[in-house]
């Protein structure tokens, strides 16, 4: 059941974004426009949105806004931005003749302080090649690091995760 804390207006803005996602989706999927697809898409996106928003609330997400969407969008680019550049990056360790690397375990910190947010600066983290989050605890988490440039815990936390942090920060504030 749906907490009576949250406003009318929170339900129907929840609602309405909702909406307006699952028909994006819908449309980006069926690549169509005839009327009969996209009265389908009305409809199921419809009754999606009158089921997800209660839960959408409940998981505690941030009300979206323009510059939360302008910004999580900044920050799938700059994950699949640094996606690729691990990828040549550890793609490079392993044809070396070398294999120059330092593997360790490292400490960062974060400012987030949703446990979402601190999910997806993890799962970020993870997703790039060389670097896998381990445990998060409080405000800090563990990471493996195939090439340990420095153990300084500012440092690192530079290095490794403020790159998708600032974006983060922004999205879930």
């Amino acid at each position: 059941m749906i907490s009576s804390n949250y406003t009318i207006s929170e339900k129907i803005k929840s609602f309405l974004y909702l909406f307006v996602l699952a028909e994006v989706v819908w449309l980006a999927l069926t690549s169509s426009f005839h009327f009969q697809e996209v009265i389908i898409g009305i409809s199921v996106s419809f009754i999606l949105s009158l089921f997800l928003s209660r839960r959408y609330l409940e998981l505690g997400l941030p009300p979206l806004s323009l510059k939360r969407v302008a910004f999580f969008i900044l920050y799938i680019l700059v994950l699949f931005k640094e996606i690729i550049k691990a990828n040549f990056d550890v793609a490079y360790r392993v044809v070396h003749p070398k294999m120059p690397i330092k593997p360790g375990i490292v400490i960062i910190k974060t400012g987030l302080k949703s446990d979402i947010a601190k999910m997806i600066l993890a799962n970020s983290i993870t997703l790039t090649p060389g670097t896998f989050t381990l445990d998060i605890v409080d405000d800090a988490l563990l990471i493996h690091w195939i090439n340990v440039r420095t153990e300084d815990i500012a440092e690192a936390t530079e290095i490794i995760g403020e790159k998708f942090e600032k974006y983060l920060r922004v999205v879930f504030a």
